[in-house]
């Protein structure tokens, strides 16, 4: 058991900033979304046309929502330290 502790008490323990890397694995999901909400929203266009204006707003509000998420994930490390 000491030496656990002597482990995590040494200089050579990993240091650094924990917030970077959980914006950096919180980015990944909003990532994935816009990707889809794009592709999907060009699928949709492609399949009707005449549907374009519609598909384009749902797209764009689905856009905003999963940046907002982003945008939060990149506040939070910074709020709370």
């Amino acid at each position: 058991m000491l030496e656990v502790t002597n482990v995590l008490a040494s200089k050579d323990a990993v240091t650094g900033s924990l917030g970077a890397v959980a914006y950096g694995l919180a980015a990944i999901g909003p990532g994935i979304g816009i990707g889809l909400i794009f592709g999907l929203g060009v699928q949709a266009i492609a399949r009707q046309p005449e549907a374009e204006q519609v598909a384009f707003r749902y797209m764009l509000i689905g856009f905003a929502l999963a940046e907002a998420l982003a945008l939060i994930g990149f506040v939070v490390p910074f709020v709370f330290p």
